[in-house]
C-alpha cells in the first residue's frame, strides 16, 4: 500500500487505465474519501453520495495525482457509499 500520508485534500484520483475517477476529500483511516462533487446522484434519484475506497488499491501518488492498480471502472464497483 502506498504511504496515505502523501495524499492530500483536491488531488485527482484515476484509474490504471488513466481514467478520472474522483477528486480527493480527505483521508479517513486506510480509506480514501471522495468529493460529492464528482459522485453521480443515486439511483433513487436524490442527491449525490460520498464514495470511499480501500488504501490498497492506490498504486502511486505523483505530484497532484492519485493513480490506482486498478481500472476506474474496477475500482467504481469496489465503492462504499455514505450520504
Amino acid at each position: 500500500m502506498a504511504d496515505l500520508s502523501q495524499i492530500k485534500e483536491h488531488m485527482n484520483i484515476v484509474g490504471a487505465d488513466g481514467v478520472h475517477l474522483g477528486t480527493v476529500d480527505h483521508v479517513d483511516g486506510n480509506r480514501i474519501k471522495l468529493t460529492k462533487a464528482d459522485s453521480p446522484q443515486g439511483p433513487d434519484g436524490k442527491g449525490a453520495k460520498h464514495h470511499y475506497f480501500d488504501g490498497g488499491l492506490i498504486a502511486e501518488v505523483e505530484g497532484d495525482t492519485v493513480r490506482l492498480s486498478a481500472t476506474a471502472a474496477n475500482a467504481a464497483d469496489l465503492f462504499e457509499t455514505t450520504e
